[in-house]
Order: C-alpha cells, then sequence, then structure tokens
C-alpha cells in the first residue's frame, strides 16, 4: 500500500534556522506523533521508536531514519525503513525551504510504501490514520518553528 503525502506553510524564521531544525534529530523527532525515544547513530543516521495502533495490531515501530540529502537552507530529504507490528514500511520525506516575505516557506513531500498483514488487516483505515498523523507532525513542526 503506497500512500503520498505534501503540503507547504509559511513561517517567521529563516530558511537557514529552518534548516538547522529540520536536521537535528533531537529537535525534530520529539515531534512525531506517539513518539517514544531515538538514538543517534551518527551525524546522519538515527533510530526512532514510535508507538503504533491500528484496529487490533498495536506495538512498537522502529524507524532507522537517514539523512540522504542536505543541502543547507535549501533542502533536505530523509530516506528510511521501518519495522512495525505486522509488517513493515519504507519512507522517504522530504524539505523545499524558500524565502518568503518575512521568513520562509516550507514545502514538504514524501511518500510510504507499507507492506505485511497491517496492509491488509487495517485495510482502509490506515491511509486516513498515516495522514491525519503526518498532520499532526506538521502541525507540531509549525508550532515549534514559530
Amino acid at each position: 500500500m503506497e500512500i503520498k503525502f505534501g503540503g507547504d506553510f509559511v513561517v517567521r524564521k529563516t530558511p537557514e534556522q529552518v534548516y538547522e531544525f529540520l536536521v537535528d534529530p533531537n529537535r525534530f523527532c520529539p515531534l512525531l506523533p506517539d513518539y517514544q525515544s531515538k538514538e543517534i547513530v551518527d551525524d546522519k543516521n538515527f533510530v526512532v521508536k514510535l508507538s503504533v495502533g491500528i484496529s487490533h495490531i498495536r506495538g512498537t515501530a522502529t524507524v532507522k531514519l537517514g539523512l540522504l540529502e542536505a543541502n543547507p537552507a535549501k533542502h533536505a530529504m530523509y530516506e528510511g525503513k521501518a519495522d512495525v507490528p505486522g509488517g513493515s514500511a519504507t519512507l522517504r520525506a522530504g524539505f523545499d525551504l524558500e524565502s518568503a516575505a518575512g521568513g520562509t516557506k516550507v514545502v514538504w513531500s514524501g511518500q510510504s510504501n507499507i507492506v505485511g498483514r497491517i496492509a491488509s488487516l487495517a485495510g482502509g483505515l490506515l491511509e486516513p490514520l498515516a495522514k491525519k498523523n503526518i498532520q499532526k507532525m506538521i502541525d507540531e513542526l509549525q508550532k515549534a518553528l514559530a
């Protein structure tokens, strides 16, 4: 099952300030919905643990993320693999930064491919829940950058 997402927002921080926030897992990981913990592997890789649950499948997702592309003050792209109860997922999420009147326009996009029992058992519930959690994270990101 593939899920695509994207959007944009404007904040009153400079592109440099937004970029520094986005590439610092110590700052943005706690904004992830149902965040439990993180482990820094090196300067570009880390592991995040999140609580997950849909239908009767509940547990902890272990998400290995890496900063795949980094262009200071302009672009950051993460790629990762998650082990979730009942399946696994690959994901890619990127942020493009543009100067805007009084701040920075953040254009975000990504996709996730979910495979395993969870995709078939959760059925039509998975995509709306994923999009709700992504929007929750974006809302928290906007607040943190305000």
